[in-house]
């Protein structure tokens, strides 16, 4: 077969791969969820099993485990916001002089004078209104939403691992006699794979709740364990998510102490980017999935596209999996070569 036509193949089968991804997201998001925890949960229901424990019963405490401390963090989380709402008298007192700031600020910039910027306000406060409304109507559905997915999560979680030998018969009945033994191998390493990604994950987000916690307190920034936690949790999306939490603590920075404490909160997140990019990661989570940076921005921006928040979470470690069985495949092995690392040459040589 040429290889244009080869190519043309396989892209058009991407394609449809991906449209399908799309109309099934309802659908699809929380098995893939389910999958990815319950890979993470399988050795501790393995360890439990092998004590004679019932896979019933070893799958249920995994599952409790994982709710555990799920539920801790919301706690942790819960726990940091009720202490922000106890300042809510400074903090709306500190919300009602920005826009005076701003006012002051147009008017002496553009010229644009406050009565006219009344005018302008009074004027759009009706599409405000009505749009505000329709937000509020479309964040309690989504809520409703997000508590359904989220039993549907644990559901998938705990069958999945019930039946997993189940699973794994089903596939090795599927495949040809002579690759079953490759079916192992990849079905054994995208699994490890998995749990290394998202224990990797765990102890990073681990380290960033420290790193934050010492920058922000030093620079005095109130409710700074907050923030350090906000920016942690967000780092399960990747690039976008602790760059978000930072901005988040930047604003509140220059709500409390101007622009010299905002400032310094962005050079906390620029110094513990630079430690966890080329210190932490490499240690904790480098070796853990091999992707280079241009596939891992792509993937995380068509994940987004396709599923939203979900699918930046699950773009990188699937995009791993995508990788483990490229590698084993002959006939897939030059896009597992494209999405891997460049390994540079030494310049010795």
């Amino acid at each position: 077969m040429p290889v244009a036509q080869k190519i043309t193949r396989h892209l058009v089968l991407l394609f449809l791969l991906l449209g399908a991804f799309y109309i099934a997201k309802p659908f699809l998001v929380p098995i893939a969820f389910g999958f990815m925890l319950a890979m993470l949960l399988t050795p501790l229901c393995k360890w439990l099993e092998a004590r004679h424990m019932n896979r019933a019963l070893a799958s249920v405490i995994g599952v409790l485990l994982l709710v555990g401390l799920v539920a801790g963090a919301v706690t942790l989380v819960s726990w940091q916001i009720a202490d922000i709402a106890g300042d809510a008298d400074k903090l709306l007192s500190l919300a009602e002089s920005l826009p005076r700031k701003a006012q002051y600020y147009i008017d002496h910039s553009l010229g644009f004078t406050p009565a006219k910027q009344a005018d302008f306000i009074k004027e759009q406060s009706a599409s405000f209104t009505l749009k505000a409304g329709n937000t509020l109507a479309g964040a309690a559905g989504s809520t409703l939403s997000l508590l359904g997915n989220l039993m549907l999560v644990i559901i998938y979680t705990f069958l999945i691992l019930f039946y997993r030998k189940h699973l794994g018969s089903f596939i090795l009945q599927i495949i040809p006699a002579k690759d079953k033994a490759l079916a192992q191998n990849i079905m054994a390493s995208t699994s490890q794979l998995a749990q290394n990604y998202i224990l990797g994950l765990g102890m990073m987000i681990g380290i960033l709740w420290i790193m934050y916690g010492i920058g922000f307190s030093i620079i005095g920034i109130e409710h700074a364990l907050f923030f350090a936690i906000l920016c942690g949790l967000l780092e399960i999306i990747p690039y976008v998510g602790n760059l978000t939490g930072s901005l988040l603590a930047a604003a509140m920075a220059f709500a409390q102490g101007g622009t010299t404490m905002a400032l310094w909160v962005l050079a906390v997140y620029a110094i513990v980017q630079f430690t966890q990019t080329y210190f932490l990661e490499p240690l904790i989570v480098g070796a853990k999935v091999s992707i280079n940076p241009l596939c891992t921005i792509t993937v995380i921006i068509a994940g987004e596209m396709l599923w939203g928040i979900p699918g930046m979470v699950l773009a990188i470690p699937f995009l791993g999996i995508i990788k483990i069985i490229c590698d084993n495949i002959p006939s897939l092995q030059p896009y597992g070569f494209l999405i891997g690392e460049v390994k540079m040459r030494n310049s010795s040589k």
